[in-house]
């Protein structure tokens, strides 16, 4: 189900706040514009009227793997969506929670937790590209999508490709989740960078995931580091 408003501060917010009432797992919420939009580490999600601002519920049973592989579910859900949009670009997948397309941001997503409910929070440039100091950032229409593509149609289609992309978690190997997550994201090697706090920026060439999804990067002096949170900048 699908739900529609205006304007809202949050459709994050407004699912932690419905899930506390109770509602169901699929429920979803779309706002045609946000005031208090919010991404990764407490920063602005910039919300023209145009794009995509949607969140949807995930209620975690006893047997389910675990939760934070859900930001691999709906990476590569929104990569699904991208590609039954424009079958000819080559969207990415940007560890931990970001779709870019030659190398400009078109999407990220939020994970936000309270007790069994998992809200999974996604922002996707339809219509417009916001302008963000220090981002190269690109929309659907930027890349070629139709005019008459607008964000209604677009949850439709990542409704069901969410809802597919689930089952798999659900259903399959986390392994296999992680290698299709690899498959459209970094290749093998590339160079990158991952600053973990103000004074802590460590570089290095992409290893893969490790099982739990961590980000695994050799350094230059050759030791492996683990990252479990931090912003990544890939390097030429």
């Amino acid at each position: 189900m699908i739900e529609t408003v205006a304007l809202t501060a949050s459709t994050n917010a407004d699912m932690l706040a419905r899930a506390e009432t109770g509602a169901p797992e699929g429920l979803w919420i779309r706002a045609e514009q946000q005031s208090g939009g919010r991404g990764r580490l407490g920063r602005p999600w910039l919300s023209p009227l145009g794009n995509l601002y949607c969140s949807t519920l995930v209620r975690i049973g006893p047997s389910d793997p675990a939760a934070h592989l859900l930001a691999f579910v709906a990476g590569l859900a929104v990569l699904d969506t991208v590609g039954a949009i424009l079958p000819e670009t080559k969207a990415r997948l940007k560890w931990p929670n970001d779709v870019h397309v030659a190398g400009a941001k078109l999407a990220g997503i939020l994970l936000e937790r309270r007790r069994d409910a998992v809200v999974v929070g996604i922002g996707l440039n339809v219509a417009v590209a916001p302008d963000i100091s220090g981002r190269t950032v690109t929309s659907l229409h930027a890349q070629g999508a139709n005019a008459q593509v607008d964000a209604a149609a677009v949850l439709e289609l990542l409704a069901t490709r969410f809802g597919s992309r689930l089952l798999q978690w659900r259903t399959g190997d986390p392994a296999t989740l992680l290698e299709v997550w690899c498959a459209a994201a970094h290749k093998p090697g590339e160079a990158m960078a991952v600053q973990r706090g103000p004074e802590d920026r460590i570089e290095g060439v992409f290893e893969g995931l490790s099982a739990d999804g961590a980000l695994l990067i050799r350094c230059r002096d050759g030791r492996m580091e683990s990252v479990s949170a931090g912003d990544v900048h890939l390097l030429a």
